[in-house]
């Protein structure tokens, strides 16, 4: 409103004559303000917005769930030539944030001390090769129509979800269905599932019968967390927490099992195709089944200085 009122009576009166009586009025504005309204934009500040509308469409298009890091090693990828600082900074102006875990309870009731298998991670979480270690854990959902339990397996070389079920009981039928989807889909591409060491903590659901004689019948072992700690289990107890924090809290509130069902499965879809991984070096558990971005880009492949832009676009 001061610039247009400037641009009204500056050719009669001058622009700092202008700007002298506003000086005394409660809306100042200084000559220099006025001609830098009026200048062109920096190239700084035309790449800063071109930063800022990719940068929200990666946050947009991850759930809201990316932080700097994240959001800055998904540029990186896209062939983005750009510093940490600058994608901290214009994620900033913008208010977005990466989303915040919390702690949260225990699912499952451990079972009687009675023919307990063994530890035999102990707390070593690493593969050499897929299958070789899954771990697995439940994880509970409020809905407004009650509580709701989804059960995971994970893939510890990888961190791919091989398995998941959700119901709205958490007994051994829901950690049972999660095991027959993950071996099912091992078996689909010709997997021998020998010798895979299958952990968990110490919940009934795990430790039932059914569920330990099906590892049986894939010469799978069996093993279990010495002590009632997430610790215990901690690769499965994270994926739990940014499951919780990227879908349940951050998606939420929920209706009742079958909207959760269907987040679930898009959830999944998500992280095993497309979710960077920090401990995967930013790539996602299977990188090769990402789909190629197709909006345009005029930041990709830009190999000039800050003050020279690209106008080519990407894939």
């Amino acid at each position: 409103m001061k610039v247009a009122y400037i641009d009204q009576y500056k050719e009669t009166f001058g622009v700092e004559p202008v700007c002298d009586v506003l000086a005394e009025t409660d809306a100042p504005i200084a000559p220099s303000t006025y001609f830098a309204a009026h200048s062109p934009p920096s190239a700084r500040s035309m790449r800063d917005e071109q930063l800022a509308e990719e940068i929200c469409q990666i946050h947009a298009d991850n759930y809201g769930v990316y932080g700097a890091r994240k959001v800055h090693a998904a540029l990186v990828r896209e062939g983005v030539e750009v510093a940490r600082c600058t994608v901290e900074r214009l994620l900033r102006l913008a208010g977005l944030r990466g989303v915040i875990r919390a702690r949260s309870p225990r699912t499952t009731r451990p079972a009687p001390e009675t023919d307990r298998p063994a530890d035999l991670v102990e707390r070593q979480f690493t593969a050499t090769a897929p299958n070789h270690l899954w771990v697995a854990d439940i994880a509970y959902i409020r809905t407004f129509s009650g509580w709701v339990y989804a059960a995971f397996v994970i893939d510890v070389f990888s961190r791919m979800v091989v398995g998941w079920q959700v119901a709205t009981s958490h007994y051994t039928d829901l950690a049972l269905d999660a095991l027959e989807m993950a071996i099912w889909r091992r078996r689909h591409t010709g997997t021998d599932l020998t010798g895979l060491t299958h952990h968990s903590d110490r919940g009934v659901q795990y430790r039932a019968i059914r569920y330990t004689e099906r590892l049986a019948d894939e010469a799978a072992v069996a093993s279990v967390g010495s002590k009632e700690d997430s610790y215990d289990n901690a690769l499965a107890e994270a994926f739990n927490s940014l499951f919780k924090a990227e879908l349940i809290r951050n998606k939420g509130p929920w209706t009742s099992i079958n909207d959760v069902e269907i987040a679930v499965a898009e959830y999944i879809d998500w992280f095993n195709q497309r979710r960077l991984h920090g401990e995967l070096g930013h790539t996602s558990p299977r990188p090769s089944a990402r789909p190629p971005i197709t909006r345009p880009n005029p930041l990709r492949h830009s190999r000039k200085p800050a003050n020279s832009l690209s106008t080519k676009p990407g894939a």
